[in-house]
């Protein structure tokens, strides 16, 4: 049997255009519906603010802001998924998540240096499957060491 991945995937929009993105699995807790978010002052534009998750607090980030997409409202599909990003829980908002596939690493390419906005260094490659191109997502590297360091000290904070 080939080597493969198994990844969740999930949409962003921005505007008519709509990408595919996979994350392993392994890199993700939960998925859960979007719930408004409390804001805080003086955090980075893309951080929309924290929520309770089961008596723990996390730090919920826009994905699309992330990466400098446009915006658009979220609506019924759009979803919270919470990941560990380098030891620390995070939820990111996306679109929708579509579904949870194998992938063969044999379909995976190196990616190319930026797509549509995002630069490399976010990205472990490029899934093709079928006439479907899935943009795999690296979520140890969302955040920068600087960013990390701001939520650690949210983190602290509410402690």
């Amino acid at each position: 049997m080939a080597e493969e991945i198994q990844l969740v995937v999930f949409t962003l929009r921005a505007g008519d255009n709509v990408c595919e993105y996979g994350v392993p699995i392994t890199q993700v807790q939960e998925i859960n519906r979007l719930t408004k978010p409390t804001k805080l002052p003086q955090v980075p534009d893309f951080v929309e603010g924290i929520i309770n998750l089961r008596g723990n607090i996390i730090p919920v980030i826009d994905l699309k802001k992330r990466f400098a997409m446009t915006t658009a409202e979220q609506t019924d599909d759009s979803r919270i998924i919470v990941v560990e990003v380098g030891g620390q829980t995070v939820g990111i908002v996306v679109d929708e998540v579509t579904e949870v596939l194998r992938l063969p690493l044999s379909n995976i390419e190196p990616p190319p240096a930026i797509i549509g906005g995002i630069t490399a260094e976010y990205l472990t490659g490029v899934g093709k499957l079928d006439n479907r191109l899935l943009i795999m997502l690296d979520m140890t590297k969302i955040l920068t060491e600087t960013e990390k360091r701001e939520l650690e000290a949210l983190d602290a904070a509410k402690a």
